[in-house]
């Protein structure tokens, strides 16, 4: 790679040295907006392609085709912004069930006020800037469309300070209210994940996702799963282990299902969706580079293809700075920030095709359309269901639940014997 390189900037190509190009965009991959764009940019046309193929695989044999958006779309893509992709999941046609193509978004979005301004001015702030995406995806007949973890505020559940509380609202509070009549006005369900303060039961606070349908109606809850215990992610200090289970939701588009970010670690959480007949299922997260990027395109690719079923993955995006420093507790010296969100969203569909991933430090849409016959035609392929053999696993777990368990291990006799 040359000391020149291209630069991605609102669809615009321009031209920086490796020298400045970090400067220029905090949080981008020398000045390119995701891995994607930037072996675009350097890779000879055919080489790409195979590059491609090998990265983000074929839908039905052929690379995922490109969606031209209307013109209110890009319109507001350009005017706020933020980055703006779409693609096409294609299933095989069959001959005794006609096609179901939902049309789905996922958005990103960094936070819009410093996190030392009033906390009414932060959500207001942010609810702002989320809505021209959510125009935009309303402008492109998206029917089903899913926000990041806890958009509404930033994510400071690093800091253990008990002041974010104050971000809780209940299920039907100003978020629910704010996307409710969005959900109405482009007849969308919209998945709506905040921090819960559950009224009913003594304030309990909980990390949780609303369903809203597409009459403005909530359809359901369902809350975080697995709550993580690493590094600066101290959300055990704020909410508790959801109380859920793993509800699958019948919408007006199709079964939709809900795993919480930490959740997409637990392969068992994955499967129980699946096992409750989801057709998609999102993943909004808030996780940081250094921690799982390498992680990111592979957990929730491998969930589409052993359960085939659809994936969106929203992880949020920027760096988010508060007043106080904070530990982790792991020797490393205090800190004031989390870490950069590397954005990166993207969908992964159950033939193990993806779409490119948004950009890793602008605010982003994504809309795909995506055939949902296409996951029964994966169960039909590779029949994974079928031969599960989930019976064995059942007796493992009821054995391995007790105190008295013994690992099944057989040891080498001649390990045993005194030389």
């Amino acid at each position: 790679m040359g000391s020149l390189q291209q630069r991605e900037e609102n669809g615009e190509a321009s031209v920086v040295t490796e020298e400045t190009a970090i400067s220029i965009s905090p949080g981008s991959i020398h000045g390119f907006e995701s891995l994607h764009r930037l072996l675009e940019a350097n890779l000879k046309p055919q080489i790409f392609q195979e590059v491609s193929r090998l990265l983000l695989g074929l839908n039905c044999g052929r690379p995922l085709e490109r969606i031209c958006l209307p013109e209110a779309a890009t319109s507001l893509s350009a005017e706020n912004n933020f980055d703006l992709q779409a693609f096409s999941f294609h299933a095989d046609k069959e001959l005794l069930r006609q096609q179901r193509v939902v049309r789905v978004g996922l958005i990103q979005n960094s936070i819009a006020l410093p996190t030392t301004a009033h906390f009414a001015d932060q959500k207001n702030a942010i609810m702002q800037k989320v809505k021209p995406m959510i125009d935009a995806a309303g402008a492109s007949g998206v029917n089903i469309i899913c926000l990041q973890e806890a958009w509404m505020m930033p994510f400071a559940f690093c800091t253990r300070e008990k002041k974010w509380c104050e971000f809780a609202e209940p299920v039907d509070g100003e978020a629910t209210q704010f996307l409710q009549e969005l959900a109405r006005k482009y007849n969308m369900v919209i998945v709506n994940p905040i921090l819960e303060r559950d009224v009913s039961h003594g304030d309990t606070i909980w990390n949780t996702a609303v369903v809203i349908g597409n009459h403005g109606n909530i359809i359901g809850i369902h809350r975080k799963n697995h709550i993580p215990r690493v590094g600066d992610f101290n959300e055990s200090t704020y909410y508790m282990e959801g109380n859920t289970g793993h509800p699958v939701f019948e919408t007006a588009y199709g079964k939709i299902a809900i795993n919480i970010c930490y959740g997409r670690h637990h392969p068992l959480n994955w499967l129980a969706f699946g096992l409750n007949g989801a057709e998609i299922v999102f993943n909004p997260s808030a996780t940081v580079g250094e921690l799982s990027e390498p992680m990111w395109p592979i957990e929730a690719r491998n969930a589409a293809i052993a359960n085939s079923y659809y994936v969106g993955s929203i992880n949020r995006v920027g760096t988010e700075v508060f007043p106080n420093p904070f530990t982790s507790g792991d020797g490393k010296p205090q800190h004031s920030d989390f870490g950069h969100f590397y954005g990166s969203s993207h969908f992964s569909a159950p033939d193990a095709s993806c779409t490119p991933s948004l950009s890793r430090h602008r605010d982003g849409l994504m809309v795909s359309d995506m055939d949902l016959n296409l996951c029964r035609q994966l169960k039909d392929k590779w029949g994974f269901r079928m031969t599960a053999r989930y019976e064995l696993y059942a007796d493992l777990f009821s054995k391995y639940l007790k105190p008295d368990f013994t690992p099944q291990v057989i040891v080498d006799p001649a390990l045993q014997k005194k030389i």
